[in-house]
């Protein structure tokens, strides 16, 4: 998991999600992870999210660190300039596709780098 990876470095992650629904799936993904793979996780609105390594948001506002964002949403995050490291998710589904063209347009067009990863090679 991507965010395990970000932790292993020392950075914070924060997931950016459609709504309070995708929220919550999150939250309980991270949640199943093996005991031995804790994931530490919360709300921006938790007692302890600025102690948290990982936070779990589906509003733009109230962001808690700056170090690495998560966008598993279909337009760019008004705020994403700000972080140190942008990581885009994208299916095989071609509407997610198009969407990400149109972001990945949108970044590179403001001069940033951006690169691929392919997740799916190697795998059977």
């Amino acid at each position: 998991m991507l965010s395990a990876k970000a932790l292993e470095r020392d950075m914070r992650v924060l997931i950016y999600t459609p709504d309070k629904a995708v929220s919550e799936v999150m939250n309980q993904l991270l949640w199943s992870a093996s005991a031995t793979a804790f994931l530490p996780h919360c709300s921006p609105q938790n007692e302890l999210a600025a102690l948290t390594p990982i936070i779990i948001q589906h509003e733009a506002d109230g962001l808690l660190h700056d170090e690495v964002l998560l966008n598993l949403r279909s337009e760019h995050p008004p705020f994403f300039s700000r972080f140190q490291r942008l990581i885009e998710i994208v299916s095989t589904d071609e509407a997610d596709r198009l969407a990400a063209r149109d972001r990945f347009k949108f970044y590179r067009d403001r001069g940033y780098e951006i690169r691929s990863h392919d997740l799916s090679k190697g795998k059977s």
